[in-house]
């Protein structure tokens, strides 16, 4: 039953921080304050807190309550399963262990994953068609090697508590554990198939409405959030940690996408179940597509050329006649082999054609200010053929209606405010528009208030840290690193005696570095590539002496605290590429409606990264450094004032021998 005489939190959080022997912090005690706030008025709440405020017990206190409170759950949503694990391993078992004295009782959790985490029970003993569709992409070795690996699925079946894809260790690949898996759209439903009783996925779905904490993903929430059918637990609250990551990983989720690969899929699936004529006319489409993405240049598709045009129209009718031939969709619900392959097929055709309606309504509309989504052409690789894509050019509206209007929200991040403000974020997650006096009462309910707060870093950024910002070098180019960055980065190295992440723009110019830096250093110099990232992090935090080169994954990956690691170089502010079709039809979209579409998308992007590449240099109250920016638009250009007004308040300057002097201290004082 829900209990309404519990401690406060500000008490709770005491008494937590006390139990793990940590001290108060006032960040942390004004973020604590400010969720249970934000649930208790019902109004959604973004919270900026930096790197050693303690955010994660800030939220999970007031969450805990809330769930003993209301007697429904409440969800946290993270962007990487790193912080997944922190919080389900780490947080809520010490959390649970010092308030289950203070509360009812324990406090319990689970993690929630989407359905194609779990091992699939019916699939891997009822022997269904192996998907083997890009089985020609692959030389033999690497047939094979996906061979052992569905060998090792069958043996880890066998004794696997959870069926969880995390729990296979050394992992396995998309190919191999597809056959042991099975999409939410592909499932025949826990009333249908014969082991349903015992589903992985029914069975987590079953724990997490049971706990007073749910930990799940991004991915989950939005499909949750933006589908028909529930996902996660009923509840009322979500907090969205790493809330910086949220629009590009729902973007990801509405994004879909047509190939010659998943058409074949569709007429395999298919074929074993129609007349062979109607699935010819599908793979005769599909044919057709490959030829004519083959042959064109990668890139957005602002148009519809008329020929891509009548492809896309003759895979929607072809794949709809396929569907027709199927019959009705509960048909053989007393077979369940032939209710799994029937099911396959429809999922399958389902994509395909409503993949191609969606790319042929994309187009014909009035004006630029009218266009919803956006179509490109993602070219081949070496593992994969051409595929065509299509998104939407903004997911604010879907955020606010679905997520927000149903539900409270806390999102919080270490960068959200950029450029000293939360409206940039705010708008893209459609928190813009604040209720009015004519709206009635479901617009009030979409358009909730909400209030952003920045409740500070307990790190004394101007005594811990440098900012330089190199305004004497020459402005990148395309043209790879100039000979001046690379004597800048040697000298800044030296300086260091080592002890350095290099954060790259791109990984080409990450490599670049390091071929052209590893005979004039005498520190061991580490690139991302040379070995899994994870090891590489491992080996720069145990080796005070090594560098390490990197791009994305390291920009917003890397927590080392300590004297490994005492400069963070940034070659260049981090613009979207101008040819990245999403990003440039978006800056478009917004010019189009009378924004600024450089600011509004290509600005935003940069500083939320240069705020997260800046943030691992202090990970520690004792850790001290330098961060150098070589690119000397950070000083000069006209938006410079909003990208350094997204960064922590580092002590600034552009004169080159301030690092230099700053670091060559540091190193003669290090151990």
């Amino acid at each position: 039953m829900p209990d309404s005489h519990l401690p406060p939190v500000d008490v709770l959080l005491s008494t937590a921080v006390t139990a793990l022997g940590g001290s108060e912090r006032p960040g942390q005690m004004t973020m604590v304050k400010a969720v249970q706030q934000a649930i208790d008025d019902e109004e959604h709440l973004a919270v900026q807190a930096g790197t050693g405020t303690g955010k994660s017990l800030a939220y999970l206190v007031p969450s805990v309550r809330h769930a003993m409170e209301s007697d429904k759950p409440v969800v946290v949503s993270t962007a990487t399963i790193a912080l997944q694990r922190q919080l389900v391993d780490r947080d809520l078992p010490r959390l649970a262990e010092a308030l289950t004295k203070e509360l009812p009782h324990e406090p319990t959790f689970a993690i929630l994953k989407g359905r194609r985490n779990y091992l699939c029970r019916y699939k891997a003993t009822a022997g269904w068609p192996e998907d083997d569709e890009q089985d020609q992409l692959f030389d033999p070795r690497e047939v094979s090697a996906t061979g052992r690996m569905v060998q090792r699925i069958q043996e880890w079946a066998e004794e696997t508590e959870t069926g969880d894809r995390d729990e296979l260790v050394p992992g396995v690949n998309e190919q191999a554990w597809r056959q042991y898996s099975v999409s939410a759209q592909e499932c025949l439903g826990a009333q249908r198939c014969p082991s349903g009783a015992e589903c992985f996925a029914e069975l987590a779905r079953a724990r997490a409405g049971e706990v007073d904490v749910v930990v799940t993903n991004h991915a989950l929430l939005a499909i949750d959030a933006m589908g028909d059918l529930a996902v996660l637990p009923e509840h009322e609250v979500v907090v969205v940690d790493e809330a910086h990551e949220l629009v590009d990983r729902v973007t990801s989720v509405v994004t879909s996408e047509l190939s010659e690969v998943s058409v074949s899929l569709a007429v395999r699936r298919v074929g074993r179940l129609i007349e062979q004529p109607i699935a010819d006319q599908l793979l005769e489409a599909g044919e057709d597509l490959k030829a004519l993405l083959a042959a064109a240049p990668p890139g957005r598709l602002d148009e519809l050329p008329p020929v891509l045009g009548q492809t896309l129209a003759l895979i929607r009718d072809t794949s709809w006649r396929c569907v027709t031939a199927l019959g009705p969709r509960n048909a053989d619900r007393d077979d369940p082999d032939k209710a799994g392959q029937r099911k396959a097929a429809f999922t399958a055709l389902d994509e395909v054609h409503d993949t191609a309606v969606r790319m042929l309504e994309a187009y014909g509309h009035a004006s630029e200010v009218d266009r919803a989504e956006v179509v490109w052409l993602d070219g081949a690789t070496d593992r994969r053929p051409p595929i065509l894509r299509v998104a939407p050019l903004s997911v604010s509206g879907m955020l606010r209606d679905r997520l927000f209007g149903e539900r409270t929200v806390v999102l919080t991040s270490a960068t959200l405010a950029l450029g000293g403000s939360f409206d940039a974020l705010a708008a893209q997650w459609g928190l813009g528009q604040a209720p009015s006096s004519s709206d009635d009462a479901a617009d009030k309910r979409r358009k909730r208030d909400w209030t952003g707060i920045d409740v500070g870093s307990p790190f004394d950024h101007p005594r811990a840290g440098i900012l330089y910002v190199a305004k004497h070098l020459p402005q990148p180019g395309r043209d790879g690193l100039p000979q001046q960055y690379l004597d800048e980065i040697t000298e800044l190295i030296e300086a260091a005696g080592g002890r350095t992440l290099g954060l790259f723009s791109s990984m080409r110019a990450a490599k670049a570095a390091t071929e052209a830096l590893r005979d004039r250093l005498d520190v061991p110099l580490l690139c991302q590539g040379d070995d899994s990232t994870m090891l590489l992090v491992k080996q720069f935090a145990e080796d005070e002496k090594t560098c390490l080169f990197g791009t994305l994954s390291l920009w917003q990956g890397v927590d080392v605290p300590g004297p490994s690691l005492r400069l963070v170089i940034i070659d260049r502010v981090p613009f979207p590429r101008p040819d990245d079709p999403l990003t440039s039809a978006r800056q478009r979209h917004v010019a189009a409606r009378g924004g600024n579409g450089f600011m509004a998308v290509a600005a935003n992007h940069a500083a939320l990264l240069l705020a997260q590449g800046t943030g691992r240099l202090l990970r520690s109250q004792h850790d001290r450094g330098v961060i150098a920016v070589l690119d000397p638009r950070l000083a000069t250009a006209r938006y410079s004032g909003f990208l350094l007004n997204s960064l922590p308040p580092f002590w600034r300057t552009t004169d080159p021998a301030v690092p230099r002097a700053a670091l060559k201290r540091l190193s003669e004082d290090a151990p």
